[in-house]
């Protein structure tokens, strides 16, 4: 077993048995995502699939939380290193983790909204804890969010993804099963076995074979439109949908 240093506290990662295991570790903040975790997570994936010797990479939370989506506070770890991107939206890691060679494990174990959600859909494999509940609730803060408007009718279907974008429902474990989002629920205190059961399976498996399949697969599912995001960065409307979030009230829209 050796630790894998990702550049920020928030992120612990070991690889065991050529696996790189993340755990996503800030429940104070609901496991809410900051630029350098983003970042860090964007490293892991990077190093997963540049390893020879390591076959997946697998994702998960802590406590009663995955992850509730980006951090709105601004904290950072490290504002020079994100300073210091060329292209600022590219420390997001949905890229890198679906075009990784290597399988991705996402093992929800608590709640999964929004940027949490797009971790896990942009996983190869989700196995979700009977006790994990997820949400897609981008549009109540104004944020056209591209990764799922592009992702989630791959997993769920048309009709279904425009109902969870535009009403923001919550909805359990059993009934992401139901429409196809997660491969499998179990119960909460088997959910790390089970994993490590999936693990093992996946293992057994050719490597290149594996990355050829994947790389098929992944073909069938829409690219992200990152203009969509950066067109309307700060626009008014978002900038009210973030600050009524914070502020903790309904946001008052412009028209």
């Amino acid at each position: 077993m050796s630790t894998v240093d990702l550049e920020t506290k928030y992120l612990e990662a070991e690889i065991r048995d050529r696996v790189l295991r993340v755990r996503i570790n800030r429940p104070h903040k609901r496991n809410s995502t900051t630029q350098d975790m983003y970042r860090g997570l964007k490293r892991a994936a990077i190093i997963t699939d540049r390893d020879p010797e390591l076959d997946a990479m697998l994702l998960t939370g802590t406590g009663e939380w995955f992850g509730c989506g980006g951090d709105m506070s601004g904290e950072m770890e490290h504002p020079d290193a994100l300073n210091a991107e060329l292209d600022h939206s590219e420390h997001f890691p949905f890229r890198h983790f679906a075009e990784c060679r290597k399988v991705l494990v996402a093992a929800v174990n608590g709640l999964c909204h929004a940027g949490g959600l797009d971790l896990a859909l942009h996983c190869d494999i989700i196995i979700a804890s009977e006790r994990a509940t997820f949400r897609v609730p981008e549009l109540l803060r104004g944020v056209p969010e591209p990764w799922l408007a592009a992702r989630l009718a791959a997993y769920v279907g048309l009709a279904k993804a425009k109902y969870l974008l535009f009403t923001a429902a919550t909805f359990d474990a059993a009934e992401a099963e139901r429409m196809g989002m997660v491969a499998l629920v179990v119960p909460h205190e088997q959910l790390e076995a089970r994993v490590e059961e999936v693990l093992e399976q996946v293992r057994r498996t050719g490597p290149r074979a594996r990355m050829l399949v994947k790389d098929e697969m992944n073909r069938y599912i829409p690219r992200a439109d990152m203009n969509l995001f950066r067109r309307e960065m700060m626009s008014p409307e978002m900038l009210e949908g973030i600050n009524a979030f914070l502020e903790k009230r309904p946001p008052k829209w412009p028209r």
